[in-house]
């Protein structure tokens, strides 16, 4: 990631603490919006940086990878001058982050997940797998995974709003390189017994990266890990319920050397 990429980077906070919070499939930098109102920008200084094809950065060729996507990480950190740094990572961002660490392990300082995605990818049935493919390509599925991913229980007002987010925030070819990136990628044997101090958040009503699925993966690799069940969530707790997430992820932060 360029120093210009750094400077297009959104920021909020000018604390002592630096964290870099990576946005999901379906999001970009901006995504995170709900949440900035809530931040403690007196004790920390957060970066929002888009992946390629995302936000600020459509347009941008490149692989679509998590590798891809964690280097641009570090070279942001360069950017920014921050040799040590937190991550937080939502969704597809969780897979990045762990990524990160696995790369970069001394310059990790805490990983804060809200509904992550592990560093093993996620099994799809035959059936699901066809849906999210079609994501790509059609809003009604986007639509229909968002839906299913917060318990099919929210607006469809907001859920109109999160797939118009999608659309206009991302590149169909970069979004559909993406669902392979974070699906089918595995590679939890290098973070596997890492002391980083992280904290896996589920939400309630979250089906898909649930509780039950946070337990045997990040639960079982990193010693330091805590599960948090957040209640009133399904898969987009930066929406559903902002304060609660701001006051876990800065919680978890502060407690990091």
């Amino acid at each position: 990631m360029a120093a210009g990429h750094a400077e297009g980077c959104r920021r909020v906070g000018e604390g002592d603490h630096p964290v870099i919070a990576l946005h999901g499939w379906f999001g970009s930098g901006e995504a995170w919006a709900p949440l900035w109102p809530h931040l403690d920008r007196r004790a920390f200084s957060y970066a929002f940086p888009d992946y390629r094809g995302y936000g600020r950065r459509k347009g941008e060729t490149g692989a679509f990878t998590i590798a891809e996507a964690a280097a641009d990480v570090l070279d942001l950190a360069d950017a920014l001058g921050w040799d040590r740094f937190s991550l937080v990572g939502h969704s597809m961002g969780g897979s990045v982050m762990q990524r990160v660490l696995a790369d970069a392990p001394d310059r990790v300082r805490a990983m804060v997940g809200a509904a992550p995605v592990p560093a093993s990818g996620v099994p799809f049935d035959a059936e699901t797998r066809a849906v999210f493919e079609g994501a790509a390509d059609d809003p009604a599925l986007r639509r229909a995974i968002v839906d299913m991913t917060t318990g099919k229980r929210l607006t469809g007002v907001w859920l109109d709003a999160v797939v118009e987010h999608s659309l206009a925030a991302s590149d169909r070819d970069a979004f559909a390189a993406y669902l392979t990136a974070w699906a089918d990628t595995d590679f939890h044997k290098e973070i596997e017994g890492s002391p980083v101090p992280v904290l896996a958040i589920a939400g309630e009503h979250d089906p898909a990266l649930g509780a039950d699925a946070l337990r045997p993966t990040f639960g079982a690799w990193y010693p330091a890990a805590r599960i948090e069940v957040l209640s009133g969530a399904g898969h987009y707790p930066a929406d559903e319920v902002p304060v609660a997430l701001a006051t876990l992820v800065e919680r978890h932060l502060a407690g990091a050397e």
